[in-house]
């Protein structure tokens, strides 16, 4: 029986993770700041934690650690030496140096989830070539009630310039507007730093460009507002909105050149993160591929749809 790590075990993604998981008879031990068992008890943000961390990877209990703890510190890369590695971040310079920091041939799966993830696979299923122009569209409910990790990585967009974009030289998140279809018209949605460029585009040639909306449409013109306020003074707006809206997601890639559009939608933007982590988790273990780099690599749109119940166009 292969078992796993799950760091931040107690968030609502971990928890999802952690579920999935044991549903296909995997072990999972939950790490986490409060966890009851000592050996456990992992604060990323401290020496110590990290110190832990690594004695549980070294110890060769785990096929795989699953980093969902919402903590970026590329020195979480060193147990990829000892054990499949799985982060959920979706900020491209911490990937970016992340992937810098693992060890020869280890084997990593950066950005699982939904965004990137799906966006990352949806956007290699399109019928593309070197050159072309991707647009990956993704949509959050800005109802649901994500942990604070969540709520820290949008406000850190505001005031923070987007991570080596295709149009070349320094671009701020949230500012750029661009109308996007959502399967009931055309919505709009704001230029933001998902690392859907970083994870496939230079690789495939391709150039990716991500956006973000809020199914409430109040809510997302309230984030492009707040993304021209200075940066502390926006983060702080986004910290105390109310949520409004509901709890929808919906990922899409379009190719500009064709008009292809490949997209997904459901209900509960944490747990189908932490459902796609479980199953990154599960076929980097099984596989035993080498430095896979994003999902995209190692999953299928068919699979991961069928992961989700369906929900694909």
């Amino acid at each position: 029986m292969s078992r796993a790590l799950v760091l931040g075990a107690r968030g609502a993604v971990g928890r999802a993770a952690v579920t999935a998981l044991r549903a296909v008879a995997w072990e999972v031990a939950e790490g986490s700041r409060t966890a009851a068992d000592e050996r456990l008890r992992i604060d990323l943000g401290a020496p110590e934690g990290r110190r832990r961390l690594h004695a549980a990877a070294a110890s060769g209990e785990y096929a795989a650690v699953l980093n969902a703890s919402g903590v970026e510190d590329a020195r979480i890369g060193a147990v990829a030496d000892q054990a499949a590695l799985v982060d959920i971040s979706a900020t491209a310079a911490y990937l970016d140096a992340l992937a810098e920091a693992v060890p020869p041939d280890a084997r990593v799966v950066l950005g699982a989830g939904i965004a990137p993830g799906l966006s990352t696979i949806l956007a290699a299923a399109l019928d593309a070539r070197q050159g072309d122009e991707i647009d990956v569209a993704v949509m959050l409910g800005s109802g649901e009630r994500h942990g604070p990790a969540a709520v820290e990585w949008t406000a850190g967009l505001l005031g923070a310039a987007i991570h080596d974009p295709v149009e070349g030289g320094t671009l701020r998140n949230l500012v750029r507007r661009r109308r996007m279809p959502d399967g009931r018209g055309r919505r709009i949605h704001l230029r933001a730093d998902f690392p859907d460029q970083l994870l496939l585009g230079h690789a495939s040639g391709l150039r990716i460009r991500s956006w973000l909306a809020l199914d409430s449409r109040v809510s997302t013109a309230a984030l492009g507002v707040a993304a021209h306020l200075p940066g502390a003074v926006g983060a702080a707006v986004v910290r105390r909105a109310p949520h409004l809206g509901g709890s929808a997601w919906r990922v899409a890639a379009l190719n500009r050149r064709t008009g292809e559009l490949r997209e997904a939608r459901g209900e509960g933007q944490s747990a189908a993160t932490g459902r796609l982590a479980a199953l990154a988790v599960r076929r980097v273990v099984e596989r035993d591929a080498a430095r896979v780099g994003s999902m995209a690599g190692l999953v299928s749109e068919t699979e991961a749809l069928a992961e989700l119940g369906g929900g694909g166009g």
